[in-house]
């Protein structure tokens, strides 16, 4: 059993927004298991959770970098916001990202990728910055999309300079169209995307173990409502494809015009370019996802709603 620290106890509470003793009576019923306890805050009608929120501890920016076929995403660390508006460090994010492109698609590569210019790696410029600007800088994570036939797209949110910003997507789209017959639809779903979060991109790809855990979540809260059995099952089921339409991209309803579901939204747009049309993957980066307490990243869907309806 883990030991129920002040600190896991404030990281629970972050974490669901429940109160202070509900987490600690949550963790002290779950063994100290974080997740565990979040399901029981949850059984308990304690959290309205349902994602694993990110939680951010961190400064800096999210690069994300585009051409063809290919799209890659970076994220790099820093203290304070005056630093993310720094040119410098911004040009830095821009040309990682750049190289992540070329195809260095693990963070140890892009760390020992040659620097442009520079004659030394990614990993030697990041210290050679670091001295010039005075905070730990932190290359944190990278992700690379790429398909056959087709295009990949991208969207910044909070964007503080070209292609640099608070929230990074890539969408990749395979078709054998071409890449201006995609733009329409691969821009509008990317800016989905960074709206709405999405944590799948279709219903067999969510893992056998966060299904399970969430039919067993939506099963306790069904049975703490009275009904009888005999109605359980179809409560769950419907609950479930609730939990679909939330978390599956290709289930979720369109942020732009608030009814058309993005399965709907690609099978339409394939009619239009005559050719078939399948999103083949996407990625998502949040400032600091992860690692801490969280930032208010604004209306990111009433912005996309507004940049793409004029």
């Amino acid at each position: 059993m883990a030991e129920v620290t002040a600190a896991l106890v404030r990281e629970l509470r972050e974490k669901t927004g429940a109160p202070m003793m509900d987490c600690k009576r949550a963790l002290t019923e779950s063994q100290g298991d974080l997740e565990s306890a979040v399901d029981w805050l949850r059984k308990k009608g304690l959290s309205a959770a349902v994602k694993k929120a990110g939680r951010i501890a961190a400064e800096g920016l999210v690069g994300a970098a585009t051409r063809a076929a290919a799209g890659a995403l970076v994220e790099v660390n820093c203290e304070t916001d005056f630093v993310a508006r720094n040119e410098a460090f911004q040009r830095f994010v821009q040309t990682v990202s750049a190289l992540a492109l070329e195809g260095a698609e693990t963070l140890e590569a892009l760390k020992k990728a040659p620097y442009p210019g520079a004659g030394h790696s990614v990993e030697e410029e990041l210290i050679r910055l670091i001295a010039r600007i005075g905070e730990n800088l932190v290359l944190r994570r990278t992700t690379r999309l790429a398909v056959e036939e087709g295009a990949v797209f991208s969207y910044v949110h909070a964007a503080l300079g070209t292609g640099v910003g608070r929230i990074g997507v890539v969408v990749a789209l395979e078709s054998g169209a071409p890449e201006s017959a995609l733009a329409s639809l691969g821009k509008g779903l990317a800016m989905h995307i960074a709206a709405a979060a999405p944590l799948y991109l279709d219903i067999a790809s969510v893992p056998a173990a966060a299904l399970e855990r969430e039919r067993g979540v939506l099963s306790e809260q069904a049975r703490a409502s009275g009904k009888s059995e005999a109605i359980l099952g179809k409560m769950v089921e419907g609950r479930l494809k609730k939990f679909y339409e939330e978390m599956v991209l290709l289930d979720q309803i369109y942020v732009v015009d608030g009814e058309t579901r993005i399965s709907r939204l690609v099978e339409k747009s394939a009619g239009e370019v005559g050719a078939p049309i399948r999103v083949a993957g996407f990625a998502r980066f949040v400032l600091g996802e992860g690692s801490g307490s969280p930032r208010p990243q604004g209306d990111v869907a009433a912005e996309a709603e507004a940049q793409l309806q004029g």
